[in-house]
């Protein structure tokens, strides 16, 4: 499916045989491919139009089949530089939009460089990109995502409280959960397998709350399912999609009265981390292998939460608007 929505036959051979590279040597999911060959064409386009002159208007018509090697390795720093200003200046793309694109570029010039040896020189070498400000993530309160928990209300409540619960309890990514089979469920061993990112396994261990849901809620599916092996199924018995579970998180938060705050699936992910690392005395390094972060820096935000946590506590404090009256000091005076 992959290859067809690709459009393979209008790309240069180079570029086919990188995404065969990252498919089959890397891992990576089709999404992350998909995602790639997006960026990827922007830029070579983007090149083409430059190197040749022609005005920015065609860049979506140009003939990328066309494109040769050769222009790879004109390509220099300050090239590279003008085109992160073009994704910033003329496509209106924020500093993080510009370093996922940009990390696209590099992973090719990586490959045809190192890899394949296509390439003299890496013009990525040297590349500078603009800093990303880091934010904190949005997440619930411990009493919100109570309130979530007892809001969810649909035709399939079973199914919906199981994914949140699961959501809330374990951090899963969406892809994570919608990926899920019922074999990948351990009860004995209160466990369930998880598929990351990369195709890197990991294996998350189920509290009560999760192991409950997950048993009622197979306990209600009645009708063979199109596609026996999915664990959570959609209304017409086949692997319930991404969008649908989004549908369902963001059903329940406008019943709970949580909708409007910018929060998502993802912030769910958030929230799980958030409160384990708050309540739980859980370490970084635990964290990062249950949320499948590859890097700790990744999972460090959580500890920047505890310290605004900690702020806001001594703020708090009813002593804290406190000053010392202009009459003291003038008695002690």
């Amino acid at each position: 499916m992959v290859m067809l929505a690709l459009h393979r036959e209008e790309n240069p051979m180079f570029l086919n045989d990188y995404l065969t590279y990252l498919d089959v040597i890397r891992g990576r999911s089709p999404r992350t491919v998909k995602e790639y060959y997006q960026d990827l064409t922007l830029f070579l386009r983007w090149l083409m139009v430059t190197q040749s002159g022609l005005p920015m208007t065609q860049l979506e018509t140009i003939a990328l089949r066309q494109m040769e090697i050769a222009a790879l390795r004109r390509v220099s720093v300050a090239e590279l530089y003008d085109y992160i200003r073009y994704l910033r200046d003329e496509r209106g793309n924020t500093p993080r939009s510009v370093a996922r694109r940009m990390c696209a570029v590099r992973s090719l010039f990586r490959y045809l460089t190192k890899t394949k040896g296509m390439l003299e020189q890496d013009p990525c070498q040297n590349l500078e990109l603009p800093t990303v400000r880091k934010t904190l993530p949005h997440y619930l309160t411990l009493s919100e995502s109570q309130r979530l928990l007892e809001h969810i209300e649909s035709s399939d409540d079973l199914r919906d409280y199981c994914i949140i619960t699961l959501f809330l309890n374990c951090g899963f990514r969406l892809s994570e959960l919608v990926g899920m089979n019922v074999a990948d469920v351990d009860f004995y061993s209160r466990q369930i397998r998880v598929l990351g990112k990369g195709n890197k396994e990991r294996i998350v261990y189920l509290n009560d709350a999760c192991l409950a849901a997950l048993h009622e809620y197979l306990q209600s599916r009645k009708n063979p399912p199109q596609e026996p092996k999915a664990l959570f199924l959609s209304r017409n018995h086949r692997r319930i999609s991404r969008r649908r579970v989004q549908q369902i998180v963001e059903n329940a938060l406008q019943a709970a009265g949580l909708s409007g705050k910018g929060l998502s699936t993802h912030k769910l992910r958030h929230t799980a981390a958030t409160l384990m690392y708050q309540h739980g005395n859980v370490d970084t390094l635990t964290l990062r292998d249950i949320l499948g972060h590859q890097s700790i820096a990744t999972t460090e935000i959580y500890t920047h939460l505890a310290s605004e946590q900690r702020q806001n506590a001594i703020d708090s404090n009813p002593l804290a608007g406190e000053r010392r009256s202009s009459e003291d000091s003038k008695k002690k005076d």
